[in-house]
Order: C-alpha cells, then sequence, then structure tokens
C-alpha cells in the first residue's frame, strides 16, 4: 500500500476528471493505495491544500470536463520559498509518489521536481495541442479536434449562403495539429501552421482562384501560433505572461482583413477560443 498524490497542472482540457478517477479507481481497488488529490495544481502542494480521494468520490465524474481538483500555472519555482514549502508539505502528507497530470510545461517541472529530490513523480500527458514528444496523441486532443471541425462544418453553409471567406482561428500554441486535423477533416480551403510561415498574398490567391472557378466560399484555418513569412505580413510580437508563455491570438483577424483587402470577397472571422477546452471529452 502507499499514498499516492494527484494533481492537474496547466491549461485544463476534457478528460482530466476521467484520469483521476481511473487512478483513483486502479490504486485504490487493485492495489490497496490512499489517493490524496492536491487542489489547483502545484498551489494546494505549496499551499498544503488537498483532500482524500477515492471511488465514492470519483463517482460521476467520468463524462464531467475540466477537473474536480481544479488547476493553475503555478509552480514551486515560481518564487523564492515555493519549493520549500512544496517540500514541506509533501512530507507531511507523507506521500510516496506524486502523479502530476499536465502538458509539456507541467512535466518539465514534474520533472524537475524527481531530480531535486521533492518528490517521486509519475507524469500523464494532458493537452488539447498534442505538442508532447515522444506520444502519439494526448487526451483532450481528439476533443478540441471535434468542437473545430464541427465549428468548420457549420461556418461552411452560411459561407456559401453569402458568398464569403470565413477565417477559423483555432488553438494548439506552437504547434499546428488542431489545425491540420480540423482543417483536413472540415474541408478547409487553406490551413496555415505555426511550422510553415505563411505569404499572404499566396493565401490570397488560393481563395481567388477557387471564387472565379465558381465556388461559394472558402474557409481558412489558421492557428493560433502561426506567423506570417518575413515581409508578407506586418503582426506584432505577443506579449509573454508571467509564466514565460506567449499570449498567442489574434493572427485570424489580420488575415481576415489582408484577404479581403487583396481579394474584395467578404470576409469573416470566428476565434473558436477556450470552447476548445471545455465540455465532455470524447
Amino acid at each position: 500500500m502507499a499514498r499516492v498524490g494527484v494533481l492537474t497542472s496547466g491549461g485544463d482540457c476534457p478528460g482530466l476528471n476521467a484520469v483521476i478517477r481511473a487512478l483513483v479507481r486502479r490504486g485504490e481497488r487493485h492495489w490497496g493505495d490512499e489517493l490524496i488529490g492536491f487542489h489547483d495544481g502545484w498551489v494546494g502542494v505549496i499551499e498544503g491544500r488537498h483532500q482524500p480521494l477515492d471511488v465514492e468520490v470519483m463517482r460521476g465524474f467520468l463524462t464531467r470536463g475540466g477537473t474536480m481538483l481544479g488547476t493553475s500555472r503555478v509552480h514551486p519555482w515560481l518564487t523564492e520559498d515555493g519549493a520549500e514549502r512544496a517540500r514541506a508539505t509533501l512530507a507531511e502528507v507523507d506521500v510516496d509518489a506524486l502523479v502530476v497530470i499536465g502538458g509539456e510545461g507541467s512535466l518539465a517541472i514534474a520533472y524537475r521536481a524527481q531530480v531535486e529530490g521533492l518528490v517521486p513523480v509519475v507524469g500523464v500527458p494532458k493537452t488539447i495541442d498534442n505538442d508532447i514528444p515522444c506520444t502519439d496523441q494526448t487526451f483532450g486532443f481528439d476533443t478540441a479536434v471535434s468542437v473545430a471541425t464541427e465549428a468548420i462544418d457549420r461556418l461552411h453553409t452560411t459561407a456559401e449562403s453569402h458568398d464569403r471567406v470565413m477565417v477559423v482561428e483555432v488553438m494548439g500554441r506552437h504547434v499546428g495539429h488542431i489545425a491540420t486535423w480540423a482543417g483536413i477533416a472540415g474541408g478547409a480551403t487553406v490551413t496555415l501552421v505555426p511550422e510553415h510561415p505563411f505569404e499572404i498574398e499566396a493565401v490570397a490567391e488560393i481563395v481567388r482562384r477557387r471564387h472565379e472557378r465558381g465556388r461559394f466560399a472558402s474557409i481558412v484555418v489558421v492557428a493560433e501560433g502561426a506567423r506570417p513569412a518575413p515581409g508578407s505580413l506586418e503582426f506584432p510580437e505577443p506579449e509573454v505572461d508571467r509564466f514565460g508563455h506567449k499570449r498567442l491570438g489574434g493572427i485570424g483577424s489580420a488575415v481576415a482583413v489582408e484577404i479581403e483587402r487583396r481579394t474584395g470577397y467578404e470576409t469573416r472571422v470566428t476565434v473558436l477560443g477556450h470552447v476548445q477546452r471545455g465540455g465532455s471529452p470524447t
């Protein structure tokens, strides 16, 4: 029997509660472990906020979105005394291991916690972005793609009705997995991803040729981290938050303005944003 801590860290995504539930059921019923859930990610470890988790507590959470433990981007090394406070809590609670459910940044912090001797760690890869190395597909990604694909399907009909160009900005940080998968599934005319800087005139030309052939709608999918090639389109560098993350977004609107200016076709933009993170997992 072991005492195992659990926390969710970083941005939320569909499927977090299902993972917590699976850990609790397997740990309690198969291994006889005692599970402790820390509130709001590493904040709960630093501030000593936690609760016992068992099968009864987790009933009803399998298909529920979000995370019943709460989450945050705070970590022990964000403040001068954070690591020592976290170490003290872990010693007081007497956990044998800590399961960190998180994305790329959260798993890097989990690795540091293990290396620096805070606690033995098991990492569970979660992110809608699907950008964790050595992982084929992270949970949360499929749901985000499904939401984006449905939105593109719906935008096709209104675009055709008005002979408009629709620009759809999707999440994904610095990788284009959501944009690529949803763009293919939804039949986008153009998909712009961070891995390949784009020429805005080339995008406008594709749209122009499509409409000249008599097609009545164009869908342009833009990943939030997509960037124009140098000299193609002026777009400011994003601000950086206190966690060191760039605040992405706005590229969809910039692309829409330029497409309309260069082609003369009415162009509207839809930013899906956090709707891709919410709701029940697929």
